[in-house]
C-alpha cells in the first residue's frame, strides 16, 4: 500500500483544523463541499481553485500561502524504488 502525503498547503489547512479543533467533515459542510472532495485538495488529488479561497477565507489563512505551499511534498510513488 502507497503512503499518501499532505502537500504542503493541505499540511497547513490541517494544522488550522487541529488548532481550532474542527473536522475536516465540518469544513466540507461549512464550504459546501463533500468531506472526500476536502481530502482530495489536502492530498494534491483535486486543485480545489474554487473552493481553496474560501477555505483559506474561512480559516483565517492569508492567500498568499497558495504561492509558498502549493507544491506536493511527495506524490504517491515518488522516491519509491
Amino acid at each position: 500500500m502507497k503512503s499518501r502525503k499532505l502537500t504542503p498547503l493541505g499540511a497547513e489547512i490541517k494544522k488550522c483544523l487541529v488548532d481550532k479543533e474542527m473536522t475536516q467533515k465540518e469544513l466540507a459542510k461549512i464550504i459546501g463541499v463533500s468531506p472526500k472532495y476536502i481530502h482530495l485538495i489536502l492530498y494534491g488529488e483535486r486543485s480545489g481553485k474554487k473552493y481553496i479561497p474560501a477555505i483559506l477565507s474561512y480559516l483565517g489563512l492569508d492567500s498568499d500561502i497558495i504561492k509558498d505551499k502549493s507544491k506536493t511534498v511527495d506524490k504517491p510513488g515518488e522516491g519509491e524504488k
